[in-house]
């Protein structure tokens, strides 16, 4: 099971955990929510939890929990600017549909 960084992505959690001054690396994982079912959440990490799968692309580490990689495996974190929007997003290959929002989705 894998989960993959891009280069824009990569490069900018380096640039928040550096300006944080600490943390281990970026945890991703999902959570029931929305109105398709399943939300992403994206945070940093200063601890690991015994029961995390960790990885590292680009030398940074990918840390995820036991039942989310069932849902993020193959997944690709790009990070991007459309106009005045920026942000992370997950191209995930396992999403069979998403809300119209583009908030949640369903595997």
């Amino acid at each position: 099971m894998a989960i993959t960084l891009s280069d824009a992505a990569a490069e900018r959690i380096r640039k928040f955990l550096d300006g944080r001054g600490s943390g281990v690396g970026v945890r991703l994982g999902v959570k029931t929510s929305g109105c398709s079912g399943m939300a992403y959440v994206l945070e940093f990490v200063d601890e690991l939890n015994d029961d995390d799968a960790v990885m590292e692309d680009k030398g940074v580490k990918i840390i995820v929990d036991e039942k989310s990689l069932v849902y993020l495996d193959g997944t690709e974190l790009d990070y991007g600017k459309e106009g005045l929007n920026e942000g992370f997003k997950f191209n995930n290959p396992n999403v069979k549909d998403e809300c119209g929002c583009g908030e949640s989705f369903t595997v």
